[in-house]
């Protein structure tokens, strides 16, 4: 019997067209990431007493850091397949970011905009935590449309389809690839799940949900990046990003389990326990048990 589904197509084309306008999907789906990472982060905060407003200022500035920090991390690692006109390093529409990049830039942006609001800078990054992995689960979807990344030819059921003009040298006779854009989007978000949870039933002491995102996603990256095809810096025959990934995973693996579990350790009243200080005036209620962020 011939399976159900022989291949995953892709789109023909990477832009919707809505009568004049043409509208491409790559930045549609970072739009779509975005709110979704708002959304999710706005919610989060809002319980923990703070408020939409500081969300939103984070977002504009982080995201607008994050795109500058993404597209420079690209032109910086791959400076090969930047276009060689003088508005190339700029073409963000033609692809091109490096999460890295775009994590570290949005992190530090939104750092301080947290701080110039005088609230807890640990709180919020736990906070945004589940957000920023579900803003990649949807944002790597934009691959699918470019056919930008995907791994190495398979026959597997789910292989991915390739037009020619987008399959690199070496590989024009193959015709589906593994789509590391779905396994990279489906492992983000089993791991929003993860965070949740993780953050539902333990007490956990900020920032270390957000260190235990940063370990989660870059020990799913490492798989990632070694089912890749497209030309990459490689050192000791790995790929550059893979080292980045392993580095990172064991950098937010170490903090995660000291300031989890060592640290409480000679300090029995973590500060991130303290009673959060009211901001412009106003009280605020602290709920009874497990005590909550600051505005």
């Amino acid at each position: 019997m011939a399976p159900l589904i022989a291949s995953i197509p892709s789109p023909s084309r990477g832009a919707l067209e809505l009568g004049p306008i043409s509208i491409h999907a790559y930045g549609l789906m970072l739009l779509l990431a975005i709110a979704a990472a708002i959304a999710l982060t706005g919610i989060r905060w809002t319980r923990r007493g703070g408020d939409w407003d500081l969300v939103f200022r984070v977002a504009v500035w982080g995201v607008a850091a994050g795109i500058v920090g993404a597209r420079a991390y690209h032109v910086v690692t791959s400076w090969e397949e930047v276009p060689d006109v003088w508005w190339g390093p700029l073409a963000v529409w033609k692809g091109g970011l490096g999460v890295w990049g775009g994590i570290l830039f949005g992190t530090i942006a939104g750092l301080i905009v947290v701080r110039q609001a005088g609230v807890s800078m640990r709180r919020f990054m736990d906070a945004t935590a589940p957000g920023l992995l579900l803003a990649q689960a949807v944002g790597r979807w934009g691959n699918w449309w470019n056919q930008e990344l995907y791994g190495r030819p398979t026959d597997a059921a789910w292989g991915l389809e390739i037009d020619p003009e987008h399959r690199l040298p070496g590989y024009l006779l193959d015709t589906t690839f593994h789509p590391t854009f779905l396994y990279e989007s489906l492992y983000a978000l089993l791991g929003v799940g993860f965070l949740l949870l993780v953050d539902r039933l333990f007490r956990i002491r900020p920032p270390a949900l957000f260190a235990l995102y940063v370990a989660y996603y870059t020990a799913g990256r490492v798989f990632i990046e070694e089912l890749r095809i497209d030309p990459a810096h490689e050192f000791a025959g790995l790929r550059l990003n893979t080292w980045v990934a392993g580095v990172l995973f064991v950098l937010a693996a170490g903090f995660f389990v000291y300031w989890q579990f060592i640290r409480p350790r000679s300090h029995p009243e973590p500060e991130e326990l303290e009673r959060p200080r009211p901001q412009e005036g106003r009280a605020m209620a602290i709920p009874k048990g497990r005590v909550r962020g600051s505005r």
